[in-house]
């Protein structure tokens, strides 16, 4: 049996470093877009990336009009699921209230664990 889900997650992916960022949401709206489920999971200092106003405020290049967070919409349009992590939030001082519209709410690192192990899953790091 093949995978046909993919969990993406991003945790040594900095929001600081703009040039990291455009690869992963790529990498979720071209899967997305072939019929393959996509979850893609913020958490460590990329989890700022789910809040509202971050994403917005960063280009993956110089000049570039378009956002990170134009590039999570993208995604998200395409069908990819936008998870943030509970631990992250806390840490940050948020609540899920100030999550971007596109993420679908919290991911722990137990949920995350569990769809690692599972055979129908397929998992990329940033």
């Amino acid at each position: 049996m093949s995978a046909r889900r993919l969990l993406i997650v991003l945790m040594n992916t900095d929001p600081r470093n703009p040039e990291e960022l455009g690869a992963p949401f790529y990498y979720a709206a071209v899967a997305a877009a072939m019929d393959h489920p996509v979850d893609v999971l913020c958490t460590a200092t990329a989890g700022k990336l789910m809040l509202k106003g971050v994403a917005s405020a960063i280009n993956v290049k110089p000049g570039d009009p378009m956002t990170v967070y134009d590039w999570i919409k993208e995604a998200h349009g395409q069908g990819a699921k936008f998870w943030a992590c509970p631990a992250n939030l806390e840490l940050f001082g948020k609540t899920e209230a100030d999550l971007i519209p596109e993420c679908n709410g919290v991911m722990g690192a137990a949920a995350m664990i569990q769809d690692v192990m599972g055979d129908d899953c397929r998992v990329l790091t940033f």
